[in-house]
């Protein structure tokens, strides 16, 4: 029947009409039509899934819930993982797999709070406090790929890298578009703040990024410096405490404290390895 006496047959609420098709014929018309629609899990699977509906005897409804189930499914899961690459995180760190024992001082119902990311779609900052090997580089990365696995804009950089970012989009007279793009994200995950000194002009660069999400969107930082100290590093004390003031007001604070996980872990590893 054409596509004409389809369209006609509906029209006049007699129902769509429905052509006998042999199953090759079938079978192609499925890949074409999903191919068209751009529908890989169905075109991948509906032939499979339709001989095991067969075998199970579900109804038309049933397959069909099955099968659009299924391509909503994968289409989710290859959105997660499109979202968690497009964050850039330099490595795999996950909640799991984050000892909660190292900090005793981080409830798990605040630690179960984060990763929920409530704080992120209120605009709230994280910052995460504490010396070199305490956690929060995990911390940071878990709780950012968390936040992309629900769909959430996230990106993580490092302070140096960002201000180097930000100093040569000003050189390419692109900064504007720069600082457009960082303020649609819904997460920002600053590490390494205070580890290196900025000089005045990428300390300036990067508090316009910080003042175009302020109250907006979530920036979450990780530091080894305490905040006395964030002078050293974006020189002018007023701008200093002005980074500060803007990362602190309705923010999370964690602490990580100062025994470095790190050299606890290697220290005990030369111990078992040696000879009694």
């Amino acid at each position: 029947m054409s596509t004409t006496t389809r369209k006609t047959s509906a029209a006049t609420g007699a129902g769509p009409a429905l052509t006998a098709m042999s199953d090759p014929a079938a079978e192609a018309a499925v890949h074409a039509a999903a191919k068209t629609l751009q529908l890989p899990t169905i075109r991948d699977q509906a032939i499979p899934m339709a001989e095991a509906a067969a075998k199970q005897r579900l109804t038309h409804k049933a397959f069909l819930a099955e099968i659009l189930t299924a391509e909503c499914d994968e289409r989710d899961a290859r959105r997660r993982l499109r979202r968690v690459n497009e964050a850039k995180f330099p490595r795999t760190k996950r909640l799991a797999n984050f000892d909660t024992a190292r900090l005793p001082d981080l409830p798990a119902a605040t630690l179960a709070h984060l990763a929920g990311g409530s704080w992120i779609d209120a605009g709230q900052p994280l910052v995460l406090l504490g010396d070199s090997g305490t956690g929060k580089t995990h911390l940071l990365i878990a709780l950012g790929t968390a936040a992309a696995e629900q769909g959430r804009r996230v990106r993580y950089v490092t302070t140096a890298a960002l201000v180097n970012e930000l100093v040569e989009a000003a050189d390419d007279k692109q900064l504007s578009r720069v600082v457009a793009r960082y303020a649609r994200l819904d997460l920002l995950c600053l590490d390494e703040v205070g580890y290196v000194g900025l000089d005045p002009r990428g300390a300036e660069l990067l508090f316009q990024i910080i003042t175009a999400r302020e109250e907006r969107a979530s920036i979450a930082c990780a530091s080894n410096a305490p905040f006395s100290e964030w002078g050293n590093t974006f020189t002018d004390p007023r701008l200093a405490a002005a980074v500060v003031d803007r990362l602190t007001f309705n923010a999370h604070i964690i602490q990580t404290g100062t025994t470095s996980y790190r050299l606890t872990s290697s220290t005990a590893t030369r111990k078992e390895n040696t000879p009694a």
